[in-house]
């Protein structure tokens, strides 16, 4: 594990907080902790030996898909958040703030090794930003260090709590390093085993088309099949409806004949230099 490529992680996550599937794979083992206590080991990562993390970029409940894998995650152009970056361009607190809605959710994923369920080979552990940064946290400490090394690592204490503790409709999940350092394994054969046989989460997922995930904003920004987009003077307008209040949001340069509300929506996308 490179800790200084962890340690710039965790500065730039610290400085950022302060201021239907992509075809998931159901083939692929997951690890989710249970209420109580478990002992992971996080494994050296086949696809990046340096860092163990891989950072993905979702949607939740845009339009009719449960969850839309951003295309950023391989590089490419993401509809949704092109729109954003238009939002954020206005100078209207409710643009802002629906750009905010819009934001992608980061998930992380590690491969580890559940103590006790070491037949089960290399898992992949899902997890948010909390969790995330607490091993980074763990990583930059001098007195923990590479906790993946698999000669001189740490097992990774895990405490889950249920919805009575949390509050909440969730568990939550608490990591601590083992006091003691261990080699992952004594078998040297399961070591290169598990060191080989890993999944990469990017490959767990495909990108949508770009007009599938434009469709999908376009559903979730305007349900109602009779909205319509109102735009002028190259400014986000609201357009209310008598039955209740609804806002429908909309880019163009200057006024023109009416169009319609999917023609307008895609004129939103034709700049095609956007850094995206």
């Amino acid at each position: 594990m490179n800790l200084d490529a962890i340690k710039k992680k965790l500065e730039s996550m610290q400085k950022t907080s302060n201021g239907g599937s992509n075809n998931n794979s159901s083939n692929v083992k997951r690890f989710k902790p249970t209420i109580g206590k478990q002992t992971v080991r996080v494994v050296p990562f086949k696809f990046n030996k340096e860092f163990p993390f891989t950072e993905m970029k979702f949607y939740y409940g845009i339009g009719s898909k449960k969850v839309i894998a951003s295309p950023l995650n391989w590089g490419e152009k993401d509809p949704i958040a092109e729109f954003g970056k238009q939002l954020r361009g206005t100078n209207d607190k409710e643009n802002w703030r629906l750009a905010k809605k819009l934001d992608p959710k980061t998930r992380i994923f590690a491969p580890v090794i559940i103590r006790g369920e070491e037949s089960e080979g290399v898992q992949l552990w899902e997890f948010g930003k909390e969790i995330y940064e607490a091993f980074l946290q763990m990583a930059a400490d001098e007195e923990v260090g590479d906790f993946s090394d698999i000669m001189s690592g740490r097992d990774i204490k895990l405490v889950t709590v249920g919805p009575e503790s949390t509050g909440t409709a969730y568990n939550k999940t608490t990591i601590a390093p083992s006091m003691k350092t261990s080699p992952l394994s004594n078998d040297s054969s399961l070591i290169e085993k598990w060191l080989e046989e890993q999944e990469n989460p990017k490959d767990m997922y495909k990108p949508l088309p770009f007009d599938t995930i434009k469709q999908a904003l376009q559903e979730w920004l305007n349900p109602e099949e009779d909205e319509e987009f109102i735009a002028s003077d190259g400014k986000l307008e609201v357009a209310e409806t008598k039955e209740e209040p609804k806002t429908n949001y909309s880019l163009s340069s200057k006024p023109a004949a009416k169009k319609s509300k999917s023609d307008q929506f895609d004129d939103l996308f034709e700049d095609d230099d956007v850094p995206f």
